[in-house]
């Protein structure tokens, strides 16, 4: 086992796209942990298919790193590779936690962005000691000069230090890896304090139960040794330990310093959680670790299987994903139109996107969600405060006071060029804009106060395509301000589907209802009556679509003739269609659900 002053703990945080797993990539390739005869693979350590899918990393990922020094001595390199994007910030504090220093990558092609700040902010929050890289300097369109001018005054870092690397062609690699080692501090634990390691993930696995990642801080741990999970209570003997290899490796053994995981036959789930303080049973650790800050969900949406039977799969599904995603929230619910499911919070649009894809890839199952919403505060006219993130929730109107919703410090960080199409997007957002500032001659930064309803759908699908990819969006949750809050129900031949029903501002009401609308008849499939679709708030209809029937010809057998014989015929046809539509039952199929979700295309 290497000792701990030649152990170095680091994680790798950047604004998304700026590099930070194919950098993790030429760290492995270098160390040799990969097959040479291994058909070539990116993104080594995503090992979701959604992550390749999509080019971006969704889990942190942990993998120890054997590295010769130019000293001649065998250090351990423990690094955690970090998502970018601001949903997944959660993943980010937990990765900064169990890490002595963090390597902070800056796109030479993009610059300091909104991410780079709010992830050296929080670096800094922990005491980790930051080397500032600038990457991708193999392209043409690198600005290598501007970028370390950005670094001195944005960043606050000393650019002397920065190191210029490319993670495509491995330029720059072997004097990082140099700078790993002479910059970041070893750990500061103890081996002959009282073992304590702190829980910063967790996997499960279908024959071996619980996998729980962790970082040891003090004294040792070895297989065989029975263990307690101090915020639980719950206690077990350990079966195995190793390290993270781009496999598990087994060490039996794990030191002050090391970060590993552990196999202990944990089959309820409910015992293990992220954030938690193990240690010896027999020579217990006086007091726990600080964890972590509890997730704050700001985006609430309910998930209910397609199929009701599937409901205890929903329900396990749920649970072993809460193991390996800790900033997911969920508890149980009900629907009249989708039967059982469950209310979950989410970190944000993106999250969502992901959990949901996540049940189906990962556990086969086909599940319905309903229309997002974020967490309201209802002053009641007698004192009482209600908190309301789910329509069905939404008390009487005559009984409300007054509404408050939440509001965001929304930054986005743009080209020039773009500024005015942001603007108007983020005035039509209900945006007030608070701050501009001009970074350099290319990009600014704007600052807006902006409800958090109004990011839900459709900004950021819509600030990328108007600025082409190129700007960048960060918000932080700042307080709540009063607002105009309805209830709008959608009915479908006249009655009301709960899970389409949405909590939306007063003044925009009508275009939600339109919109919400046209999409459910275009994927509400045509019966044999006609179905009308209606927004309403209480008993006032806002909006309205009407599904043509099909009609069968009932006068293709009449080939001329008397006309009362052909308008006999079609009343015939007319009565009948009206007993249909009053036992008729609409079909709404799974896609008009989804489909009130999605933006609205560009015109």
């Amino acid at each position: 086992m290497v000792e701990s002053k030649y152990k170095r703990n680091f994680c790798i945080i950047a604004h998304i796209d700026h590099g930070k797993s194919t950098l993790a990539d030429r760290f492995i390739e270098m160390a040799h942990l990969r097959d040479p005869h291994a058909a070539k693979q990116d993104q080594i350590l995503d090992n979701m298919d959604i992550e390749r899918e999509r080019g971006i990393t969704i889990k942190s990922q942990a993998v120890t790193i054997p590295y010769t020094a130019k000293d001649g001595h065998l250090y351990e390199l423990n690094l955690v590779d970090t998502p970018g994007h601001v949903d997944f910030s959660y993943e980010v504090s937990r990765a900064i936690s169990s890490c002595e220093g963090a390597v902070l990558l800056v796109d030479a092609t993009q610059g300091v962005e909104a991410q780079t700040l709010a992830n050296l902010y929080m670096a800094m929050e922990h005491n980790l000691e930051v080397i500032p890289v600038v990457n991708k300097i193999d392209l043409v369109s690198a600005d290598i000069e501007g970028t370390l001018g950005q670094i001195d005054s944005e960043l606050g870092l000393d650019s002397d230090d920065a190191v210029l690397v490319s993670g495509k062609t491995g330029e720059g690699v072997p004097d990082l890896l140099e700078a790993i080692v002479r910059m970041v501090p070893p750990p500061s634990g103890s081996s002959d304090d009282p073992f304590k390691a702190l829980i910063f993930d967790c996997h499960y696995d279908a024959y071996r139960g619980v996998i729980v990642h962790f970082r040891v801080f003090d004294g040792t741990v070895k297989e065989g040794d029975t263990i307690r999970f101090m915020h639980t209570g719950a206690e077990y003997k350990v079966d195995e330990l190793g390290i993270f290899q781009l496999d598990l490796i087994r060490t039996r053994i794990l030191n002050d310093g090391d970060v590993g995981y552990m196999i202990c036959g944990v089959k309820a789930v409910s015992d293990v959680n992220v954030g938690d303080t193990v240690t010896d049973e027999d020579n217990p650790a006086s007091e726990a670790l600080a964890g972590f800050k509890e997730a704050k969900p700001v985006v609430f949406s309910s998930l209910f299987p397609v199929d009701s039977n599937d409901y205890e799969e929903l329900l396990e599904a749920i649970e072993k994903l809460k193991l390996n995603d800790a900033s997911l929230i969920y508890e149980k619910d009900s629907s009249a139109a989708l039967g059982q499911g469950f209310r979950c919070g989410f970190l944000g649009m993106l999250h969502l996107e992901v959990v949901q894809e996540r049940i189906e890839r990962e556990f086969g199952l086909s599940i319905v969600l309903t229309s997002p919403s974020v967490n309201y505060k209802i002053h009641m006219k007698n004192g009482e405060l209600l908190e309301v993130d789910n329509p069905l929730e939404f008390p009487d109107p005559a009984r409300i006071e007054y509404s408050e919703e939440p509001y965001i410090l929304a930054e986005v960080m743009t080209p020039t060029e773009y500024v005015g199409s942001i603007i108007n997007l983020c005035i039509e957002k209900r945006g007030v804009q608070t701050k501009m500032d001009y970074i350099d001659a290319k990009r600014v930064t704007l600052t807006y106060d902006m409800p958090l309803a109004e990011v839900l759908f459709d900004f950021y699908d819509r600030l990328k395509s108007i600025s082409r990819g190129y700007a960048s969006f960060d918000y932080q949750i700042t307080d709540y301000r009063r607002t105009e809050l309805v209830k709008m129900d959608i009915l479908v031949n006249g009655e009301a589907v709960d899970a389409l029903s949405q909590l939306v501002f007063k003044g925009e009401a009508q275009a939600h209802g339109r919109q919400a609308c046209e999409r459910l008849r275009d994927e509400i499939p045509r019966h044999q009556f006609k179905i009308p679709i209606q927004a309403a708030i209480g008993g006032d209809i806002i909006a309205r679509e009407t599904i043509s029937p099909f009609r069968k010809d009932v006068i293709a057998k009449c080939y001329g003739g008397d006309i009362s014989r052909k308008r006999k015929l079609l009343e015939k046809q007319k009565e009948g269609k009206k007993r249909l539509k009053l036992a008729g039952n609409v079909e709404i199929p799974q896609s008009a659900f989804l489909a009130v979700l999605k933006s609205k295309p560009e015109e």
